[in-house]
């Protein structure tokens, strides 16, 4: 008779530990992340090689970068196509200046991200590029 009022216990334990941990979980499902900024194009540029600033030896960078607009290039006001080239300097001069021991780390690369991000955004705000992806990255020594 204990055995089983035991049993019944546990049972009934394990059934509210379930029940209450899937609400949680569905609770969690529910929210939405506070602002995602919503991709509609993807700018794809050409590969970059830089050299990049290091006293002690030659180094240089090889990076693909794409970046995620919240609109459609092209059609902004005028229609005017992304201005490419003025994208392409900003980028190159954001890379130019890193350091090679910086972006070894994953958290040099995400810093990297974020002045590129800024300083694009900064000089190129009519494209409204919100999120910067790497398509290949490679330093060499």
């Amino acid at each position: 008779m204990i055995i089983g009022g035991v049993v019944v216990l546990i049972i009934a334990a394990v059934g509210v530990y379930f029940w209450v941990s899937s609400g949680s979980k569905k609770a969690a499902a529910g929210k939405k992340p506070e602002k995602a900024a919503q991709i509609l194009s993807v700018l794809h540029l050409e590969t970059f090689v830089v050299n990049i600033v290091d006293p002690e030896q030659k180094a240089f960078l090889r990076v693909g970068i794409d970046l995620g607009l919240d609109k459609k290039p092209g059609k902004g006001e005028g229609g005017e196509a992304a201005p490419v080239p003025l994208v392409r300097d900003t980028i190159l001069g954001v890379l130019s200046v890193q350091k090679p021991d910086d972006l070894l780390t994953p958290e040099g690369k995400r810093k990297l991200k974020e002045d590129l991000l800024h300083a694009l955004q900064q000089r190129a705000p009519e494209l409204g590029i919100t999120e910067v992806y790497f398509t290949e990255f490679l330093m060499q020594r």
